[in-house]
């Protein structure tokens, strides 16, 4: 759907990176990837491959879950971000996560939750007011909900909130933890589809983290594959469709046709680029 990047220009640039929590568990060993301007890059791989380390080192949020960055850099325009010590100089400088699982506030409103986005930006309640209108531009039903606490709607609509406040920050790059997580898949193709028109539209850059490569793949422009906290593959999201370990291992589709990878002798053998 999305397959060739539209720029060579770099925003986001992760060189090498190690990561370590409680001084002893090695997390990542050496992951690099780079985040294009105006591109959706995804990031996949199963559960524990290291992709919520990896933007949460990015985002600087490391450190309360007693984890840091021990080898390797991370850079945004060029400049280093991965020890600025604090999460909002990251926000203000154009680069905003959403975490995995929403963290919405329960006991706000919709409305309130996507204010608090705004916190850093110290505009105006004109500007304010218009990127309101904006994420009820690309979320009417967070319109619809605007007065209802945040704790008693759907998993669809908090998914939709979180982004939504992300964007109430005015970001330049979204980094998406798992949007798709305990969703219907009919919901997961909408907030993908959002996704793609605010890349598209308001040429916001993002860098998504994501368990169902199905999905990801087809609005993605470039993919990285995390395998126990390395990148086993990168290329253009078409051409990783197409690749025969990415259809058998990730798709569940093989020569033979769709076949669960319990049914794969000597499964983990098998993926050539572990060996």
């Amino acid at each position: 759907m999305l397959d060739a990047a539209k720029t060579e220009t770099t925003l986001l640039e992760v060189n090498n990176i190690e990561v370590i929590y409680n001084h002893v568990i090695l997390v990542l060993k050496g992951v690099s990837l780079k985040v294009p301007q105006g591109g959706i890059t995804a990031l996949l791989g199963g559960n524990g491959a290291g992709k919520t380390t990896t933007l949460k080192a990015i985002s600087n949020l490391l450190h309360s879950e007693r984890g840091e960055v021990t080898k390797g850099s991370i850079s945004y325009r060029g400049d280093d971000v991965a020890h600025l010590n604090n999460p909002a100089a990251l926000v203000k400088r154009g680069v905003v996560q959403v975490m995995e699982g929403r963290h919405c506030f329960e006991h706000l409103t919709v409305e309130e939750n996507l204010l608090t986005g705004a916190y850093t930006r110290g505009s105006g309640r004109g500007e304010i007011d218009a990127a309101l209108d904006l994420v009820y531009t690309y979320f009417p039903r967070l319109k619809e909900r605007r007065k209802s606490q945040a704790g008693y709607t759907s998993g669809g609509e908090q998914q939709m909130c979180a982004i939504g406040r992300a964007l109430m920050a005015n970001p330049e790059t979204i980094l998406l933890d798992e949007p798709s997580m305990g969703l219907a898949p009919q919901l997961v193709e909408e907030i993908f589809g959002i996704v793609k028109d605010l890349n598209e539209r308001e040429k916001v850059s993002f860098l998504l983290a994501e368990q169902n490569t199905n999905v990801a793949l087809r609005f993605a422009h470039y993919g990285y594959i995390l395998e126990s906290g390395r990148v086993v593959m990168d290329g253009p999201a078409a051409e990783l469709r197409e690749n025969p370990d990415v259809k058998e291992f990730y798709l569940g589709v093989s020569e033979e046709g769709r076949k669960s990878f319990r049914d794969v002798r000597s499964y983990r053998r098998r993926k050539r680029w572990l060996s």
